[in-house]
C-alpha cells in the first residue's frame, strides 16, 4: 500500500493531476503539474473545484459526510503582542480615536511599519481539524510514507496512544498525547523497499517453478564453493603482506562506497571473505590469547581490537616510539635482548616481515566493519538491507510546529492544536491560499 501510484501510468494531461498524502514519485510528478483554479469559471465551480482539489490531499479516505461533520469556522490564531506595552498601557489610546476627533496621520513611518506587518493567513488553516487524526499525524511525523499506510498500521495494531494500543484511525489526539509505532514498520515505511532480481525476472517470464529450483542450486553451489574457498584459505601459503594490505584496503574502500547497493549472493560472499581475512591479519599481529577472541568471528572483537592498535600506535607516536609499550618492557627487562637483536639482524628482513597499517587504513577497516556492525545485511527483513532512506524522501521531509517527534524510538508527542500566525500557518498544504479560501467557502454553508 505504500508504493500505489497516485496517477495513471497512460498519463492525460487534460485532467487535473490529484495530490495525495504520500512520498510516492508520481505525486512528487504531479506536484510539479498542480496549476491554480481558472478564473474564468463562475463563481460555483470555483469553489467547487478547489474543494475537489483540496479534498484529494487532505483527508483523501474519509467520506465527505464525516469530514462535514468535522469541519469547523472557527479558526484557531495567535497574535504576537509586545508584553512590556501591554502593562504600561491599558488601552484608552487606542479606543480614543473613534469618534473622539483623535486620529493618526500617515507618515512614511508609520506607512512602512503596516507594510512590514504580514497577514495572517486564516483560510491556509481550513483543514486544520484533519491534523487531530491519528492516521494523519503518524504520516506528519515521519513513521509512514502516506497517510493510508498510517490508517494500516493503526488498524494492524502496530501503533499505542499513551501506552495503550488504538486500532481506530479516527482517534482524535489531544494535547499532550504521546503516540508510538513499532520500530520495524517505521523501518519498513521509510526505507528502500526490497527487490529481489531472481523473482522479479521468474514473475516476467512465467518460470517460477524452474527459477525456484535454479536459486535452491545456485545456494547449494555457492555454500560449496565458501567451503572449499575456506578449506584453500587454510591450506595456503601466506602472501605477502604488502600485497594483502593493498587488497584489504581496496575491499574496505569499494564497501564503504557500495553501501548504497543492493547486495546480491556475490556481494555477501565478499563480505565474508573481508571479514575473514581481516580476522587473519589481526591474528598473526597479536598474540595467540587475543586471537583467540578473534576467532569467535564477532565483530565487536574486531572493532575493539582495531582501536586497541589504533590507539597504541597513536600512543607511540606521540611518544617518539615505533614498537608497543608491552614490547618495549620485555626488550629492556630482558639480559639477552642484545644476542637476540644481533641474531635477528642476521636473518632476512622479509622472513620477520609481519602486515603492519597505518593510521588511514586502519580507520578505513574501523569504519568498513562498524558500517557492517550497525547497519548488517539481513534478508529475513521485509525491507533492503543495510537499510537506506527510500528515494525522493527528502522533499517531503518535514515536521509541523505542534508536534515533537523522536524519531530514535518512533515516538512523538502532540503539543497543541495547529494556530495560526502572522505570515505562518501550521497546517501543511501545497496549494494556495486562494484555492483554500474558496474550499473554505464551499464548507461554510454546510457547516
Amino acid at each position: 500500500m505504500r508504493n500505489r501510484a497516485t496517477t495513471r501510468l497512460k498519463l492525460n494531461y487534460l485532467r487535473s493531476p490529484k495530490i495525495r498524502q504520500s512520498w510516492s514519485k508520481y505525486n512528487l510528478y504531479n506536484l510539479e503539474r498542480i496549476r491554480d483554479v481558472n478564473k474564468f469559471l463562475n463563481f460555483f465551480k470555483t469553489k467547487w473545484q478547489s474543494k475537489s482539489m483540496s479534498r484529494s490531499y487532505h483527508g483523501e479516505q474519509i467520506r465527505e459526510k464525516q469530514w462535514v461533520r468535522m469541519f469547523d469556522r472557527r479558526i484557531r490564531s495567535v497574535i504576537p503582542m509586545d508584553a512590556q506595552y501591554l502593562a504600561s498601557n491599558d488601552g484608552s489610546l487606542e479606543s480614543a480615536g473613534r469618534g473622539s476627533g483623535l486620529d493618526i496621520r500617515d507618515t512614511p513611518r508609520t506607512k512602512r511599519s503596516r507594510a512590514q506587518k504580514k497577514e495572517v493567513p486564516y483560510m491556509q488553516m481550513t483543514y486544520a481539524p484533519l491534523e487531530r487524526r491519528l492516521d494523519t499525524a503518524i504520516f506528519r511525523a515521519m513513521f509512514a510514507s502516506s497517510a493510508r499506510q498510517a490508517r494500516q498500521f493503526v488498524i494492524h495494531g502496530a501503533v499505542k496512544v499513551n501506552g495503550k494500543q488504538i486500532r481506530y484511525p479516527g482517534y482524535l489526539l489531544n494535547p499532550g498525547d504521546m503516540f508510538q509505532v513499532l520500530p520495524e514498520r517505521v523501518m519498513f515505511a521509510t526505507g528502500a523497499p526490497k527487490v529481489i532480481e531472481k523473482a522479479k525476472a521468474a514473475e516476467q517470464e512465467g518460470e517460477g517453478e524452474d527459477a525456484a529450483s535454479e536459486v535452491a542450486a545456485s545456494e547449494v553451489a555457492a555454500e560449496e564453493v565458501e567451503k572449499q574457498a575456506e578449506l584453500e584459505e587454510e591450506a595456503e601459503v601466506e602472501q605477502d603482506p604488502r600485497e594483502v594490505l593493498k587488497a584489504l584496503k581496496a575491499q574496505a574502500k569499494s564497501i564503504l562506497t557500495s553501501a548504497k547497493q543492493d547486495l546480491g549472493g556475490k556481494r555477501k560472499q565478499e563480505l565474508r571473505a573481508f571479514s575473514r581475512a581481516i580476522r587473519r591479519l589481526l591474528s598473526k599481529s597479536k598474540s595467540t590469547t587475543k586471537s583467540t577472541a578473534l576467532e569467535t568471528g564477532s565483530a565487536e572483537a574486531q572493532l575493539a581490537e582495531i582501536q586497541e592498535a589504533l590507539q597504541i600506535r597513536r600512543e607511540n607516536k606521540a611518544a617518539g616510539t615505533s614498537s608497543p609499550p608491552s614490547a618495549q618492557t620485555k626488550v629492556a627487562t630482558s639480559a639477552e635482548s642484545a644476542d637476540a637483536t644481533s641474531v635477528a639482524e642476521e636473518e632476512p628482513k622479509a622472513s620477520t616481515e609481519q602486515p603492519s597499517l597505518n593510521d588511514t587504513e586502519y580507520n578505513e577497516l574501523l569504519s568498513a566493519l562498524r558500517s557492517m556492525q550497525e547497519n548488517p545485511v539481513d534478508d529475513s527483513k521485509p525491507y533492503a538491507t543495510p537499510w537506506m532512506p527510500r528515494d525522493f524522501m527528502s522533499v517531503f521531509a518535514f515536521i509541523p510546529r505542534f508536534l515533537e517527534v523522536n524519531h530514535k524510538i518512533c515516538a512523538a508527542v502532540y503539543l497543541r492544536h495547529p494556530v495560526a500566525r502572522p505570515g505562518l500557518a501550521e497546517v501543511p498544504t501545497p496549494f494556495t491560499e486562494s484555492i483554500n479560501s474558496n474550499a473554505f467557502t464551499w464548507y461554510l454553508r454546510r457547516g
